[in-house]
Order: structure tokens, then C-alpha cells, then sequence
């Protein structure tokens, strides 16, 4: 009888598969299939970890301070949230890969 081992998975790629699943607008399920996760898996790390991630990207946006916000500064922080996104996005399947292809336990 063979027996499988559990698959571990560490609190930074926990916390980016939530970051994805927030960012991206994308369902649950297309999410998990993307990174080869159950979507149960997701579902609880969203539960225990989303209120920590929300808390997090709140603490890093500036604070405003009732000026109007120019057009500019507007554009550049559409600009740099998108382009976190799409790090965020490539980085993620990167580690997936590393994790299903490291040396077995």
C-alpha cells in the first residue's frame, strides 16, 4: 500500500495565490486550476490570510491628504498597481513549478 505524501506549501505563495485571487478578477476555480491547487485550499488560505492582505496593501497606498490627485499621479499609480499585477502573475507559476519539481520527500 503506498501511501501519499501532503504537499507543503509556504506562506509566501499562500499569500500570493490570495494576492492573485484578489487582483486578478478572475474566478476561484480558474485560479486554483492555474496553479494546480484545490480550490478548497484557496478558499480556506483567502478565509485565514485575506483580512492580513488587505491590511497589508493598505498600509503600503499613501495616504492622501484631501489635495486633488493630478492626472499624473493618477496614471503612474494605475500604471505601478498594474505592473505588480503582472509580476505578481509571472512569479507565481514560477514557484508552482519549483515546488511540483524539487526532489520528492
Amino acid at each position: 500500500m503506498t501511501t501519499k505524501t501532503r504537499r507543503e506549501f509556504t506562506e509566501e505563495f499562500k499569500r500570493e495565490a490570495v494576492g492573485l485571487l484578489a487582483s486578478s478578477g478572475r474566478p476561484l476555480m480558474q485560479v486554483a486550476n492555474e496553479l494546480g491547487i484545490q480550490p478548497s485550499m484557496l478558499r480556506n488560505w483567502r478565509g485565514r490570510l485575506g483580512s492580513v492582505a488587505g491590511q497589508a496593501t493598505a498600509a503600503e497606498r499613501p495616504a492622501t491628504t484631501g489635495l486633488a490627485v493630478s492626472a499624473e499621479q493618477a496614471e503612474i499609480r494605475r500604471l505601478q498597481k498594474e505592473l505588480e499585477r503582472a509580476q505578481m502573475e509571472r512569479d507565481i507559476p514560477k514557484k508552482a513549478i519549483g515546488i511540483f519539481s524539487g526532489p520528492p520527500r
